[in-house]
């Protein structure tokens, strides 16, 4: 059995989504969650996090959320957390990519914060911990 999900990593450049998403994560989630605002910070701070799960916007400037996650991946390999893409680049060829290139899942933007919680949740319990 896997252990319950508790340590998110979110990484999302837009302050007011990442605020939203941060207050909704802690207070209706009550889990541990560290922001970063680029995909070069969330890097940096990877190891002092020690994630279970990396959230992680997919457009953002300098490093995109896919680029960020490749190089976690190569720098981790195995023990690197796995990733959810929040986008809100809808289409189906689209998510499908980025579950191609090994995102765990992909939550849609607008996210509804009142079942962010329940759907990470959902997707950790469905897919990682089976």
């Amino acid at each position: 059995m896997t252990a319950e999900l508790r340590t998110i990593h979110y990484v999302e450049d837009d302050e007011d989504i990442a605020e939203i998403a941060v207050m909704t994560l802690q207070e209706l989630g009550n889990f541990d969650v560290t922001h970063c605002s680029s995909g070069q910070s969330a890097i940096e701070a990877y190891d002092r996090v020690a994630p279970q799960i990396v959230l992680m916007d997919v457009m953002m400037p300098l490093m995109d959320g896919p680029e960020t996650m490749t190089r976690l991946l190569r720098s981790y390999g195995s023990r690197c957390a796995p990733v959810i893409f929040m986008t809100a680049k809808a289409q189906a060829h689209e998510q499908a990519a980025y579950r191609e290139m090994g995102a765990l899942e992909v939550i849609l933007k607008p996210f509804n914060p009142m079942t962010l919680c329940n759907d990470i949740n959902e997707i950790w319990r469905l897919k990682h911990a089976a």
